[in-house]
């Protein structure tokens, strides 16, 4: 993962680590690290990466893989129901004419 052999990584699934890697050359990648795939994940996804440091000094980018972002889809409001006016037993509606 880096120069120096480190202790794995517990990582959560969604989740990865990439650590600057000094380069003897060119073709050599800038970062290198591990992910966690969870189970079932498969098709695009969306990757979010975080640069942070490690207790120890270590800068490294945190990654997190995700389902991609959707706008949460607008809701129409709710119409109200009309209801039925009150039938009065009583009220006759034979119309004369």
């Amino acid at each position: 993962m880096s120069d120096k052999i480190m202790e794995p990584l517990k990582l959560e699934p969604g989740w990865g680590m990439l650590f600057k890697k000094t380069k003897k050359s060119e073709k050599q990648p800038d970062y290198v690290g591990e992910i966690e795939i969870p189970a079932g994940l498969e098709g695009r996804k969306e990757v979010s990466l975080w640069k942070r440091t490690s207790k120890a000094g270590k800068v490294y980018l945190s990654i997190k893989v995700s389902e991609p972002w959707k706008p949460k889809e607008k809701a129409e409001p709710a119409r109200p129901q009309r209801s039925a006016p009150p039938v009065d037993p009583d009220f006759d509606d034979d119309l004369p004419f």
